[in-house]
């Protein structure tokens, strides 16, 4: 596909300690790992942070579906060098994939955004989402070739890590600029059939970079490289994810479930190393 989109942004060490708090860092004040990522102080950025700064801008704005009917299916950042905690960046989007399911079976569109900072041509970030739209099969598009996700080891894990969320954490993070009411209001979450609001996917996304970081990378943002999830079903705020982890060389693959409902939410997780 050909459909190309270029945007410019520009973020501040507030913008970064706000997302930091919104995932959840920051919840044990006296931890001084998670306040390197919420206090001006020697700030650092969160791995997932470029996510959100190419979250709005993007190649599939374009493309003409149905959002009503659009469900986040894969996300990926790879970082090509360590992500400043303020700075201004251009991105070129761009359409790399859509697969058509067929006629009332939806479609999977796939879209890559390079992030160069301002001033520089070497890339900063490369980020990849995949969604599943609803509404859209039947347009005579490609059935096979979609890229296969990652599989994770089938021994028991090595490490489970439990992170329990916020009642309030998806009303904090929509504040870094995902303002779906599906995450506030709780008659859309009702209208979309959810008991209530849920929280953001790529919320529950960096909660398992949380997990790699503070398991295999002693909090330093600097050792990952890539992190990728598959999205299988939402999380309510408030909730419990069981990160369960397996380590093989410089790949961390994992997965995450709710323990209160016994449902898998995030499965082909995969976070590269730098060492």
């Amino acid at each position: 596909m050909s459909l190309r989109k270029t945007a410019s942004y520009a973020w501040t060490e507030k913008d970064e300690m706000l997302y930091a708090l919104g995932i959840g860092l920051g919840h044990a004040p006296l931890n001084r790992h998670e306040l390197a990522f919420v206090y001006e102080a020697g700030l650092k950025a969160f791995p997932t942070f470029p996510v959100l700064v190419g979250f709005h801008g993007s190649a599939m704005d374009d493309v003409g579906i149905d959002y009503r009917y659009v469900l986040h299916g894969e996300q990926a950042v790879s970082l090509h060098r360590p992500f400043p905690p303020e700075g201004r960046a251009s991105t070129v989007s761009r359409m790399i994939g859509a697969w058509d399911k067929g006629a009332g079976k939806g479609a999977v569109f796939s879209q890559e955004t390079v992030m160069t900072l301002e001033g520089e041509t070497a890339p900063l970030a490369t980020i990849r989402m995949t969604s599943f739209a609803r509404a859209e099969g039947g347009f005579d598009g490609p059935r096979e070739g979609q890229p296969r996700p990652h599989a994770v080891p089938e021994r028991a894990p090595d490490r489970t890590v439990r992170i329990t969320t916020t009642p309030n954490q998806a009303l904090l993070y929509r504040l870094s600029g995902d303002l779906n009411p599906l995450h506030a209001d709780p008659d859309t979450a009702k209208a979309a059939g959810f008991s209530r609001p849920i929280l953001h996917g790529l919320c529950s996304y960096a909660i398992c970079c949380r997990a790699v970081l503070a398991e295999y990378c002693d909090f330093d943002p600097a050792r990952i490289l890539h992190h990728e999830v598959r999205f299988s079903s939402p999380v309510y705020p408030g909730e419990t994810l069981a990160i369960d982890l397996w380590k093989d060389g410089n790949t961390v693959s994992f997965e995450a479930r709710i323990e209160e409902r016994d449902v898998t939410v995030i499965r082909n997780g995969k976070t590269l190393l730098s060492r």
